[in-house]
């Protein structure tokens, strides 16, 4: 396992999801993910069973290539995006992609885009990256709604007050 630096998070509380068609490439992501992190790695190779298990759960991050069949990577985010909008989503794609990679960072709210063949170590780095944003922001989600109720309870108390003065 690689000295893990100092994230937001525990990786244990991480769950990716990773959409290949390609079977080899998918087991080889999977294994790399699994020896490296503490992630819950949940694979497939179906776009469809990817947004299936999206639906009845809270990813914290989608990793998808760009060339499948019935579904390609950017449509397959776009609608992952619609389930989970804060999640982090990155996709994998051959050089003669990498236009549409890049059209998909605007278009569907991409974090990033990762060339195949990917580097082990950059992967790790964005992958990381991704989940300490989503991470962080779910903690000022958190706060935010902690701040909501503290000011509902101050204007009750205000309310009370006021009512008690006049």
């Amino acid at each position: 396992m690689s000295a893990q630096p100092n994230l937001p998070f525990a990786e244990k509380d991480a769950t990716l999801v990773i959409v290949d068609d390609e079977e080899m490439v998918l087991n080889s992501l999977k294994s790399f993910l699994e020896l490296e992190t503490e992630y819950d790695i949940q694979s497939f190779t179906a776009p469809e069973e990817a947004l299936q298990y999206a639906a009845s759960g809270e990813p914290d991050l989608i990793v998808s290539d760009f060339l499948m069949p019935d579904m390609n990577g950017i449509e397959l985010l776009r609608a992952f995006g619609k389930l989970h909008p804060q999640a982090p989503r990155i996709l994998m794609t051959g050089n003669a992609d990498k236009e549409s990679a890049i059209k998909a960072i605007n278009d569907i709210g991409l974090f990033q885009y990762i060339e195949k063949p990917w580097d082990n170590d950059n992967l790790l780095i964005v992958l990381r990256n991704a989940l300490e944003r989503r991470f962080l922001f779910k903690k000022l989600q958190e706060k935010i709604a902690e701040i909501d109720k503290a000011e509902g309870k101050l204007s009750g108390l205000q309310n009370d007050i006021l009512r008690t003065f006049i």
